[in-house]
């Protein structure tokens, strides 16, 4: 038997040699002074070898435990092997199909038809919430509870809306896993209840007229940045969802015929939208273009003309103004205006195209191209 002495002290030759050990365990050591542990069996009347590592990464006594392991396959008749073979195919198979992979498959698939915005999110969910815990996993073996306990890891920070876009986003995943075969079932329909409640909760909004018109008085007499101020002045005449208002391009203004042509990748429903600019409207660009014409976007950042304002720059200006985050948001000039328009009896379809909301009938909407310029025109004039 060897002993880690003489395995220590081997040298080499020009020739490869063997120092056995017992039961088919050997090491061989090549010309390069490469010592390599072979295990010899016999299988099905066929002399084969299976290769146990290599010396001193694997030890004598690691050596020794592999050749047991083979052994007892061996006793029940199982070629060590190709059962090696099959654990390998398993594993990569397995990798390819954990849930890491399928949900980028997934969100690869269908993130060409969100918006930026919200495709942003639901893969930062996905890598800061979920792929920690169970993006190796294959995603055929997910259980249930296993699901559960990632998802409480999000509830218990009290983040309860992550908490169920994430559970609705897994869904996704598993449904388009059982689709293409690589699961049989989603798990997450099983986690009905388990969670803590939550509704969506609707941005905050003014609707009453002279509360409304303190607020455009507000705006008018905001000190802060001219861009920003701009941007609050334009809000309540275009009903543009902030993201859209503040990513605005010069390029996308045609202040002659009075209109902002959106291209479809920046909408939230993936359609070209048209909105239609009032006198007021007009004024306002023509104003700030004398301050950031030379530029790409109409309101950039304060920090670089090369990007659009941040994120935060309008509902900040808010907070300056007194509206808290319960009591008004950016998003709010959006329902301020639909609610507006529709207690003075404007017809749905005309205000629903001007927020650019979609179709909810999809065969309606496969049809319904109509754009309703002229009356968008005339609710534009109307909230002035």
């Amino acid at each position: 038997m060897l002993t880690d002495t003489a395995i220590r002290n081997a040298k080499p030759s020009t020739k490869q040699t063997k120092l056995y050990d017992e039961k088919g365990l050997f090491l061989l050591v090549t010309p390069k002074d490469g010592k390599w542990w072979r295990f010899k069996y016999r299988f099905e009347g066929k002399e084969k070898q299976l290769s146990l590592g290599t010396y001193p990464d694997t030890g004598l006594k690691e050596a020794r435990a592999g050749r047991d392991k083979a052994r007892k396959l061996l006793a029940q008749e199982i070629d060590p092997g190709e059962h090696r073979k099959t654990i390998r195919h398993q594993n990569a198979e397995a990798a390819e199909n954990s849930f890491e992979v399928v949900a980028r498959e997934w969100f690869s698939k269908y993130a060409p038809g969100w918006a930026p915005s919200h495709s942003n999110k639901i893969i930062r969910r996905l890598e800061r919430d979920l792929f920690p815990f169970l993006g190796n996993r294959p995603i055929a073996d997910i259980s249930a509870p296993e699901l559960l306990g990632v998802l409480r890891r999000i509830e218990s920070r009290g983040a309860l809306e992550t908490t169920h876009r994430a559970k609705q986003n897994c869904g996704q995943v598993f449904r388009y896993a059982i689709a293409t075969g690589r699961a049989e079932r989603d798990p997450s329909a099983d986690l009905r209840g388990a969670l803590s409640p939550w509704k969506p909760q609707h941005y905050a909004t003014i609707t009453n007229p002279k509360d409304i018109g303190q607020l455009l008085r507000a705006i008018d007499s905001y000190s802060g940045s001219h861009v920003t101020r701009a941007a609050l002045q334009l809000a309540p005449l275009v009903f543009v969802r902030p993201g859209e208002l503040r990513q605005a391009e010069w390029a996308e203004l045609n202040l002659e015929q009075a209109t902002w042509h959106l291209p479809a990748e920046k909408m939230k429903a993936r359609q070209p939208h048209i909105v239609p600019l009032s006198t007021q409207a007009v004024e306002i660009l023509l104003e700030i273009h004398k301050l950031t014409g030379t530029g790409r976007y109409v309101f950039p950042g304060a920090r670089s003309r090369k990007k659009p304002m941040s994120e935060n720059a309008i509902n900040a200006a808010l907070r300056g103004m007194g509206y808290e985050r319960g009591s008004f948001t950016a998003h709010g000039f959006r329902s301020m205006a639909s609610t507006l328009l529709h207690e003075q009896g404007w017809p749905s379809d005309v205000i629903e195209r001007q927020l650019a909301h979609a179709e909810r009938n999809s065969v309606k909407a496969a049809y319904n191209r109509a754009e309703h310029l002229p009356e968008r025109k005339k609710n534009d004039a109307c909230l002035v």
